[in-house]
């Protein structure tokens, strides 16, 4: 297993890095992040010794479960949380993770905020493609909402983040990534949260400087 995973991370790392010359950037602004949901302690540590530190959860319960059973390394570790946060599961994100990269709503923003006993790192969903079935500010929210969480005293707005829509050719959410790399930019923000296995290469010629990968490193899950 350790070993599939070090040739795909090879693999990966060279395909990124062939990106950032495409986009004349430097393959240092670009974090990879390992999406370990349903990925199991010890396949995780493999990715670790690697050399992988970042690792994205979807599920905060597997997350406590898992990093507890990694936790002689757990430092060494930046966890990013990158599913859908709920209100009620707030508390338990906070306690096990690093970066929140769903910030999706000004009230989930104030509930992290009043909740936390420190700054908190996060990243801002949105949702440019006005896609029903996912979340995220649409423009105009963000607009009306982004004073209000940036004058939040805990939370520590990295930058913006999204989940582009399915579609036939990467080349087709080229446009969506471009947009957000500029509405980012408006804002002042650094991080760009945006690309995963399908898409990370027109992410990364785009702008991403986070990228959210698992197929690529780990397979297709069962």
């Amino acid at each position: 297993m350790q070993e599939n995973i070090e040739h795909n991370i090879e693999i990966l790392r060279g395909r990124i890095e062939e990106a950032c010359r495409r986009a004349r950037r430097d393959k240092a602004e670009v974090k990879l992040i390992a999406v370990s949901k349903n990925i199991g302690s010890g396949v995780v540590r493999s990715a670790f010794d690697c050399g992988l530190r970042d690792f994205g959860e979807n599920r905060i319960q597997e997350a406590v479960a898992k990093y507890a059973e990694l936790a002689e390394i757990r430092r060494q570790m930046t966890l990013h949380f990158i599913g859908h946060l709920q209100s009620n599961k707030v508390k338990d994100v906070l306690r096990t993770v690093d970066i929140i990269h769903s910030i999706d709503t000004l009230h989930l923003a104030e509930i992290v905020d009043k909740k936390t006993v420190g700054p908190v790192k996060v990243l801002l969903e949105v949702n440019l493609a006005g896609e029903q079935t996912k979340y995220g500010f649409s423009r105009e929210e963000l607009d009306r909402t982004i004073d209000s969480i940036s004058a939040l005293p805990h939370v520590n707005i990295l930058g913006l983040m999204t989940i582009a829509p399915v579609c036939n050719s990467t080349e087709e959410v080229r446009p969506l990534f471009a947009a957000l790399k500029r509405l980012n930019s408006a804002y002042g923000f650094k991080d760009l949260s945006m690309g995963m296995t399908d898409d990370f290469e027109v992410a990364v010629e785009e702008g991403a400087t986070m990228i959210r990968i698992g197929r690529a490193i780990f397979g297709e899950r069962s």
